[in-house]
């Protein structure tokens, strides 16, 4: 009687030697090491993008948004402001974002009237203030000032090294360096200057 020999189909899982993976589940795993690897890969990039976004936001610019109206008709409440950091030393006449936790924790927003050195001097009968002696052109100012409800608080003093003095553009509606919870902000409280206001649209125009 003759041997009949059966004819079957191999696959390729099924012509593996014996304990060899087979050729599919080598290349599943290769492809499942190829999605792991894009994987960390995607993770890695977007974790550098979060740290420089950190870094770009901590010690180059930031954007601030303005609250209450002591910097009226400058800035407004509500106002967006780039604020750069990087390398800043603080000047007279520029408009500044900073902290003092004598007064409150969140940030403020003031312009810079003198910086170390100079004298200030403030007449409210005349509505001048005067640095070294000379009467400073400000025209950002919304109105004529009033003596504080608080009294006059500084409205003489030299500025001590490494410090500013500052006002809001709304006088009569500004806590600043007149106001002794605040008084003479040392550079170190400064965050940065403000560079331009960039929303709303209609505000939009450099500092």
């Amino acid at each position: 009687m003759e041997n009949q020999e059966s004819n079957v189909n191999q696959t390729p899982e099924d012509s593996a030697a014996p304990g060899q993976p087979s050729p599919q589940t080598g290349a599943q795993a290769r492809k499942d090491s190829s999605a792991g690897r894009e994987l960390y890969q995607n993770v890695r990039v977007l974790v550098t993008m979060m740290a420089l976004f950190v870094l770009l936001f901590t010690f180059v610019a930031r954007v601030i948004v303005v609250s209450g109206p002591s910097m009226q008709n400058t800035l407004f409440g509500g106002d967006l402001v780039l604020v750069w950091s990087l390398g800043y030393t603080p000047k007279q006449g520029d408009v500044v974002v900073l902290t003092q936790e004598s007064y409150q924790e969140d940030s403020i927003v003031k312009r810079v009237i003198a910086t170390e050195g100079q004298q200030v001097d403030i007449d409210y009968d005349t509505n001048t203030v005067y640095v070294d002696g000379e009467a400073i052109a400000e025209d950002y100012i919304k109105e004529r000032m009033r003596l504080p409800g608080w009294g006059e608080g500084v409205n003489h003093v030299v500025v001590p090294e490494d410090c500013i003095f500052v006002m809001g553009d709304n006088r009569n509606n500004s806590a600043d360096s007149r106001l002794p919870q605040i008084g003479i902000v040392d550079n170190r409280c400064v965050i940065g200057r403000g560079v331009m206001v960039i929303f709303p649209f209609p505000h939009w125009r450099g500092l």
